[in-house]
């Protein structure tokens, strides 16, 4: 028994990594980097019905907007957790290889209203989401 539980605690970290995700949108909303540095305005959310998908067998994310957009996971962010938030980060690459962060951020005091954050430098998107 004690040889079960010790290899279940050596590949439990690899088992939840191994797991499949879907998230659906409802909304996003777009910022772009300006030429000063600073970041323009959030847009309005519009209405969105993409399918978001975190893959950890694979390691890799998919966006299932009219144009899929794939990203490679590269390194899992430690998960960083506040009183207002948790935040799930993951350093990625897209599939022509640019370097893109996306956030899985849960507002603890919105009933846990979870968001997808991807971050470019020059754009970041988030969506407002549901598993």
């Amino acid at each position: 028994m004690r040889k079960f539980c010790l290899l279940l605690l050596l590949c439990l970290p690899t088992l939840l990594q191994a797991q499949v995700y879907r998230f659906k949108a409802t909304s996003f909303s777009i910022t772009e980097r300006l030429d000063n540095d600073s970041w323009s305005d959030w847009t309005p959310f519009e209405e969105s019905t993409v399918v978001i998908t975190l893959d950890g067998k694979k390691e890799r994310i998919i966006i299932g907007s009219k144009e899929i957009q794939v990203f490679e996971i590269m390194e899992y962010a430690e998960k960083i957790e506040t009183d207002d938030d948790i935040i799930i980060g993951f350093r990625c690459a897209n599939l022509d290889g640019a370097r893109v962060e996306v956030d899985i951020v849960t507002r603890k005091k919105q009933n846990n209203r979870k968001q997808i954050y991807v971050n470019y430098s020059d754009v970041r998107y988030v969506y407002n989401v549901y598993d």
